[in-house]
């Protein structure tokens, strides 16, 4: 495409990152209806830390009329400053309700937003997580109907499935490898072209809308399922007094072991994007029956660790109501700030129930954010307190550092460790 000029619909965790590597060799509009998230990005800062501020800085253009003359990246509230642009991704989150039914609203509302903008000969790709058929069957027909243009005709859609891996600063959005399609083949080869032009690590140009979509639904419903094994066995090799860990570790030294650990699964997507491929396959009157399994013990594993915690401080001697607790990170992964459907809400919840008296501390959450999203308040530092139960739920590297045996009552005070992350401690899952 000529006098090409990218949109970025969505400046979270996918869109900016992707929005800043566009920016290095064509203009960019990054558009967010947060107006508090586009005034932070203007100010040169990110709080999902996905993007380096120097980065960002560098990058910036001050309004519109700068890229008019030079490459760079305006963000912006403003959906005017979107009409001269000709290629859009969108990559708005896509959650699941309280029933684990998919919420579709922000993808629709999405695409009102640019069938209103769009004129003839533009792109429209949806990179946000979705079952095959959405984008063809849900997003299509908002966009012509706004719009008054045809599919094909007058303007070309495609799909490229997002492959963030928020924290991780070695798998970044260059160095992972890109599916793109497109609703032709012209189309598809023109997407891909643009995406190939700054992901250092290739595409994979998918026959088909439907198939690039169904290749990311199954991707986080495979990781899901695997941990769910292991899962599970961890729960079965608790009940045996045998530990999980030596038993992974002696499976492991076999070639082809496939070697996952047993956790609490969270975040926005191996948590979420299952009920997605789930959700279609009822509608089409099959019940899968992996799937659902897999994510019914993931979703358990909070309560379960929660159980294992009060056990081991009923064999300790001290009593369960009114414990103290103290749980050491609250974010979905260590070493990231993004607390979208953290499974530690799980053990927190379960603990609750039980009468316990819970403290979060966790160096990476934003402390607004969490108590907003979940009616919690973190701590700043845990020195000033003694706990009946410790509980390492999140990796983080800062817990390393930490006296653990300062912030024990006494001797017979629990450290249970989730992550196998501590040195010393019997208690782990």
């Amino acid at each position: 495409m000529k006098n090409m000029k990218i949109a970025i619909i969505g400046l979270g965790y996918v869109g900016l990152p992707l929005g800043v590597e566009f920016a290095k060799k064509y203009p960019v509009v990054g558009f967010d209806i947060n107006q508090s998230r586009v005034s932070e990005l203007q100010a040169g800062k990110d709080h999902t830390l996905e993007v380096d501020s120097k980065l960002l800085q560098n990058t910036l253009v001050n309004d519109i009329d700068d890229l008019k003359f030079r490459n760079g990246f305006l963000v912006s509230y403003d959906i005017s400053d979107l009409q001269e642009c000709n290629f859009y991704i969108i990559t708005v989150p896509t959650p699941v309700d309280t029933f684990n039914r998919p919420i579709l609203t922000p993808l629709i509302k999405a695409s009102e937003t640019v069938g209103g903008v769009i004129k003839k000969g533009d792109y429209i790709i949806y990179e946000s997580t979705v079952y095959p058929g959405a984008t063809e069957e849900d997003c299509l027909p908002v966009l012509e109907k706004i719009s008054g243009l045809k599919l094909n005709k007058d303007f070309y859609l495609g799909y490229s499935p997002e492959r963030i891996n928020p924290g991780d600063k070695k798998h970044t959005v260059t160095k992972i490898k890109k599916v793109t399609s497109g609703s032709t083949k012209k189309a598809g080869e023109i997407i891909d072209s643009v995406y190939k032009s700054i992901i250092s690590a290739g595409t994979h140009l998918a026959p088909s809308i439907k198939v690039a979509e169904a290749a990311k639904v199954i991707e986080n419903s495979q990781r899901d399922i695997n941990i769910a094994f292991v899962n599970e066995l961890a729960k079965i090799f608790s009940i045996m007094n045998i530990d999980t860990q030596s038993v992974l570790d002696a499976a492991g030294t076999k070639w082809n072991f496939l070697h996952f650990k047993p956790g609490l699964v969270g975040g926005h997507c191996i948590g979420v994007d299952p009920y997605y491929l789930a959700q279609k396959a009822q509608e089409l009157g099959y019940n899968p029956e992996i799937i659902l399994s897999g994510r019914r013990i993931n979703d358990s594993m909070g309560p379960f660790i929660a159980d294992e915690v009060i056990k081991a401080l009923i064999n300790s001697g001290k009593p369960v109501k009114n414990s103290k607790v103290l749980v050491l990170g609250i974010t979905f992964k260590e070493n990231c700030p993004d607390i979208r459907n953290t499974g530690v809400i799980g053990v927190i919840h379960r603990l609750n129930d039980f009468g316990l008296n819970i403290t979060v501390y966790d160096p990476w959450a934003n402390p607004d954010e969490v108590n907003n999203e979940y009616g919690i308040k973190i701590i700043n530092k845990p020195s000033k307190f003694k706990f009946d139960a410790i509980i390492l739920a999140v990796a983080h590297n800062e817990f390393k550092e930490l006296d653990i045996e300062s912030l024990k009552k006494d001797k017979s005070s629990v450290v249970y460790d989730v992550k196998g992350f501590l040195e010393n401690y019997t208690h782990k899952l």
